[in-house]
């Protein structure tokens, strides 16, 4: 490694595929097989474990896990907050200098590729927020609908429409202002690989970026029993806590999936939205949505530069030991 660089691991893979146990294999406390001389701290870089009382739905690490291998960036938001890929890469930024001035490892790790690949090549130079077409925009959702929206980007961006949910209404409506604002897409700002080292603080890094891979059955069979496990866990009556709190799915936190599966809109009732009662149905479209979620980041993942795929095995003190057999770092 270059010495005036600070390494920086980022491991990542989809929904399921085994991050957290993988990376306390590696450099969990009580795991007398850790990486020799090093010590590790996890950032998290996933958007929906940023917010409180959001533990189930996200398969957040638990105490005991977070005892053994401290993680960074949970619970630092409101489910009515918004939280976007600048303030992950400013706050990610920050966690990587203050975890290495300790002499430990900082580890990058999650599933949000937005988040991952930002932090890897830098921030996209797009216009600033225009208020002005921001709160026409509202307007525009409030009377026209979700669905028209997302038609309108997919017109002006496709690329930028494929990638978003029309659930994820705060980066709808960003590519939308942004397009409005200058006339060209948000996908047109996205910086080629090659320029990444313009950014001066993405200079600082030293990075060692491992992609986690599993045969597609295979991780869909792990996606339906991680679902079935948060329902035991009690993810409806989180859910129902949070709904009960006063967030529905008008709340950035609350759009995620296995949290916006709960709610049916209803204009009758007070918020606009009522808590489904059919759980077998709700489970079941969790599941699906999170297949689906799966193969979008699959492709997303892709793109992502300079990765090193690791076909994992057959469990996770197995992949521990393929990526250390082909020392990575």
């Amino acid at each position: 490694m270059k010495t005036d660089q600070n390494p920086v691991l980022i491991l990542f893979g989809p929904t399921a595929s085994g991050k957290t146990g993988i990376l306390l294999e590696l450099f969990g406390s009580s795991n007398s097989g850790s990486r020799t001389g090093t010590q590790a701290e996890v950032i998290s870089a996933d958007s929906m474990q940023v917010y409180t009382g959001m533990d189930c739905g996200t398969a957040k690490p638990s105490a005991d896990e977070t005892s053994r291998l401290p993680h960074h960036l949970i619970d630092i938001r409101e489910p009515s907050e918004q939280f976007n890929a600048g303030d992950f890469v400013r706050l990610a930024d920050e966690a990587c200098l203050d975890i290495a001035s300790r002499g430990k490892l900082p580890v990058v790790s999650g599933g949000t590729g937005f988040y991952l690949k930002n932090f890897i090549m830098g921030l996209t130079k797009a216009p600033p927020s225009n208020k002005e077409i921001r709160e026409q925009l509202k307007i525009d959702l409030d009377e026209k609908g979700a669905a028209a929206l997302m038609q309108e980007l997919s017109n002006c961006d496709p690329v930028s429409a494929g990638r978003i949910h029309i659930n994820d209404e705060y980066r709808m409506l960003r590519a939308l202002e942004v397009y409005r604002s200058c006339g060209k897409a948000l996908s047109s700002f996205n910086m080629n690989p090659r320029d990444k080292q313009t950014d001066n603080t993405r200079k600082n890094y030293n990075f060692i970026i491992i992609g986690l891979s599993r045969p597609r059955e295979e991780l869909f069979n792990r996606i339906n029993l991680r679902c079935a496990q948060m329902f035991k866990q009690g993810l409806p009556a989180e859910v129902k806590s949070l709904y009960e709190k006063g967030y529905t799915p008008n709340d950035p936190g609350l759009r995620a999936i296995g949290y916006r599966e709960f709610f049916i809109k209803d204009e009758g009732v007070q918020g606009g939205w009522r808590f489904s009662q059919d759980i077998d149905g709700v489970r079941e479209l969790i599941a699906q949505n999170s297949r689906r979620y799966a193969k979008r980041q699959i492709t997303f993942f892709a793109g992502i530069p300079d990765a090193q795929w690791v076909e994992c095995g057959g469990n996770d003190f197995e992949t521990a030991e393929i990526i250390k057999s082909r020392s990575l770092w």
